[in-house]
């Protein structure tokens, strides 16, 4: 086992947990960032109910992909997320996947409290999702439900994001920073389609033009060679 790049995904993993308290995506100990280990069945994530404030690498916790901590490693001692069977599951059904993360970002919550897909109607959502951010069925904390319920949903749908019915956004990416900043996109989309609404009716963006625009996105923004997303 390497630890070296074990370590090196607990200290990616306990940095950007702090990126979530600076965009205003979680309260108290809410929310989540889990980081897989590359070319391992590994994974990282925070350990449950502990502040934002304390976290830190030497206290993320290294599991397995059944969710169970690792014997030996740093943090084994420590109960990891509430969320830990649902980013388990997510990691063992989308091998491609690299980062999860959850959040209780406001506008995002309220949209998932509705039980409404967040339409497509900025160039943004386009560029970034590809089109609707759609919703997940109700589930249960505490076993593999949620992860299912990410997976059914995300499975061949370009969005990196799910509203999960009456709890809130999950982001998926290709490493945690990419899930990372899939979740701070989502909820400055979701703010601004809901200001929007207010004012009126939405005017919708046509399939087409979605396509154009996450094509130019994904294949062409941005410096070569950088991560695009």
């Amino acid at each position: 086992m390497d630890t070296r790049q074990i370590d090196a995904v607990r200290d990616d993993v306990a940095r950007l947990h702090a990126e979530l308290v600076r965009a205003g995506l979680v309260v108290w100990t809410g929310g989540n960032v889990s980081g897989r280990v590359p070319g391992t069945d590994l994974f990282v994530i925070k350990p449950s109910g502990v502040s934002y404030d304390d976290l830190a690498p030497e206290n993320m916790v290294v599991c397995d992909l059944d969710g169970r901590p690792v014997p030996g490693l740093p943090g084994s001692e420590r109960q990891p997320s509430s969320d830990t069977a649902a980013h388990a599951y997510v990691y063992r059904q989308m091998p491609e996947v690299g980062g999860v993360v959850h959040t209780h970002s406001t506008y995002a919550v309220a949209w998932a409290a509705r039980g409404e897909e967040i339409p497509c109607v900025i160039t943004a959502m386009a560029d970034e999702f590809g089109g609707p951010i759609p919703v997940g069925p109700f589930a249960i904390i505490g076993d593999d439900s949620i992860g299912r319920g990410i997976v059914e949903t995300l499975r061949g749908h370009r969005s990196r994001a799910v509203l999960m019915r009456n709890h809130g956004p999950f982001t998926i990416g290709s490493s945690a920073k990419d899930a990372v900043k899939a979740a701070v996109m989502l909820e400055d989309v979701a703010r601004t389609v809901h200001i929007a609404r207010q004012g009126g009716d939405l005017v919708p963006i046509d399939p087409a033009d979605i396509d154009r625009l996450y094509d130019r996105y994904q294949n062409v923004y941005g410096q070569q060679g950088d991560e695009r997303r």
